[in-house]
């Protein structure tokens, strides 16, 4: 089913005052939307959207409350219009330009990853200091010299930068992307970046994921073996309450029953690169 995107949003304001939780789930909900608009869906209910996103009903309806969505009782959501926006409160009806610097393994696996384009963005720049690299043509795009950027960036504004390159060249890096007027970067490298007042950094670092998922793990084993806690275990190997979702980093927001132990997580959603 194609997408039309041209559906008007309801009056409202542009940025609606969002908790951070909610920022995080929407584009959760984008994802399973486009899902379903693919499979032919032209309604949702909400339990329906929840199943898919991987949340409780009442916390979504909660969350597009905050975007003046309520939905028709007996409906559900418009798909397309809920898709529209969602899209216009994340600023994805922009095409936002994407530089990425580092084209090692990780570099190479973004720099080809074709789902950037369909989630609004174009990657406009793949960037590296290895002389090895440049010149490299990938997904069309040419390797360009890291010494290149501001040259590159006052021909396309780009609105953020991926560092993917290893954490000891990490810092210089984000400081080239900040004086060459990038204020949102998206960081894999597993390093802390100092950046100045106004500059968005979000962290992406996967052997942190691994010790998260390694505690509960480590968790759920223990409560198995202690009898008498009076938890109850389902046969997955997980706790047999679902009913807290996990945000990104693993961590519970706390939203979930009374009495629920805040460690208590739904297994997240992931998608490869490349795919």
């Amino acid at each position: 089913m194609s997408h039309d995107h041209s559906v008007s949003t309801p009056a409202g304001p542009d940025f609606p005052d969002l908790p951070e939780a909610t920022v995080a789930r929407l584009p959760e909900y984008l994802r399973a939307l486009h899902h379903l608009a693919e499979a032919g869906h032209d309604t949702i209910s909400s339990e329906g959207l929840a199943s898919a996103a991987g949340v409780n009903s009442a916390k979504l309806r909660k969350d597009l409350s905050h975007l003046g969505s309520y939905g028709t009782r007996g409906v559900g959501y418009d798909v397309a219009l809920l898709i529209a926006q969602i899209e216009h409160v994340l600023g994805l009806t922009q095409r936002r330009a994407v530089a990425l610097v580092g084209i090692g393994n990780l570099g190479h696996a973004l720099a080809g990853y074709a789902g950037f384009a369909s989630r609004g963005f174009r990657i406009v720049a793949l960037l590296d200091a290895d002389p090895a690299r440049i010149g490299e043509r990938i997904n069309g795009l040419v390797v360009r010299h890291i010494d290149e950027l501001p040259e590159i960036a006052a021909r396309e504004p780009i609105a953020i930068g991926i560092i993917a390159t290893p954490a000891s060249a990490a810092q210089t890096v984000a400081d080239q992307l900040v004086s060459a007027g990038v204020t949102s970067i998206l960081n894999f490298a597993p390093c802390v970046l100092s950046v100045p007042d106004g500059v968005d950094v979000r962290k992406v670092d996967l052997a942190i994921e691994l010790q998260i998922l390694s505690f509960h793990e480590h968790r759920k084993a223990a409560l198995t073996a202690l009898p008498g806690t009076g938890l109850e275990v389902s046969g997955s190997g997980g706790l047999a309450d679902g009913n807290v979702t996990a945000l990104p980093g693993g961590l519970a927001d706390g939203e979930g029953q009374q009495g629920t132990p805040a460690a208590r997580v739904r297994p997240a959603r992931t998608e490869a690169f490349g795919t």
